[in-house]
C-alpha cells in the first residue's frame, strides 16, 4: 500500500520515495500488462513504458483517486498503445506463467488449463478484458475499475457482465486438454 507521503516525497526530489513508489506499483502494473497482452516481452515493454510514464507525470498525480489506481490507468494505457503498434490479435498460447500470479493459478492450475485460461482472456475484447483483470486478478474493487478504467460504475459492471459470460461460454465444456470452443 502506497503512503500518501511517499508521493509528496518523490515529487519533492526523494529518490528512496520514488524508488519505494515505483517498486510498489511494478508488480501489479506488470500482471495487468501481461494479463491485457498475453506475453512475457510485450508485458516488460508495458510495463516499462508504464513506469516512465508515472515517473514522468508524478507531478500531475492530484490524489483524487489512489496512487495505485492512477498507475493502473497508466499500465492499461500503456499496454493498449502496445498492443496497437503492434498491431496483435491477442495469441495466448504456450506462455510461460508471470511470477506473482499465484492466485489464479492455484485456482485453475492442472496441466495446461492455465494457459487455456489465458487464450479465453484473449478472446475477450480490450474493455472486457481489462475490466475482467483488474477484478479477478488484481482484486480491484469497481470503483477502482471505474477510476483506472475512466468510465461509470455501471459500465465496468456491464463490461464484467458481458466477459464473465463469454468465458463461462467458452470454457462451460472445456476439459484438461481440450480444445476452447
Amino acid at each position: 500500500m502506497v503512503e500518501a507521503d511517499w508521493v509528496e516525497d518523490a515529487r519533492q526530489g526523494d529518490r528512496e520515495a520514488l524508488a519505494r513508489l515505483l517498486k510498489e506499483v511494478e508488480g501489479p502494473v506488470y500482471r495487468t500488462a501481461y494479463y491485457m497482452l498475453g506475453n512475457e516481452q510485450d508485458a516488460l515493454d508495458a510495463s516499462q513504458e508504464a513506469l516512465l510514464r508515472i515517473y514522468r507525470k508524478l507531478s500531475s498525480f492530484r490524489g483524487e483517486a489512489r496512487f495505485e489506481t492512477w498507475a493502473q490507468r497508466i499500465a492499461i494505457h500503456a499496454a493498449i498503445d502496445i498492443s496497437r503498434k503492434r498491431k496483435q490479435t491477442l495469441p495466448y498460447k504456450d506462455e510461460i506463467e508471470p511470477s506473482g500470479s499465484e492466485g489464479i493459478k492455484n485456482s485453475v492450475e492442472s496441466g495446461g488449463t492455465v494457459a487455456d485460461v489465458h487464450e479465453a482472456i484473449g478472446r475477450l475484447q480490450e474493455a472486457e478484458r481489462t475490466a475482467v483483470v483488474l477484478r479477478y486478478l488484481q482484486d480491484y474493487t469497481y470503483d477502482q475499475i471505474a477510476e483506472a478504467m475512466d468510465m461509470p460504475v455501471g459500465t465496468v459492471k456491464s463490461h464484467l457482465f458481458r466477459g464473465r459470460k463469454k468465458l463461462k461460454g467458452w470454457l462451460a465444456d472445456y476439459k484438461e486438454g481440450g480444445v476452447l470452443s
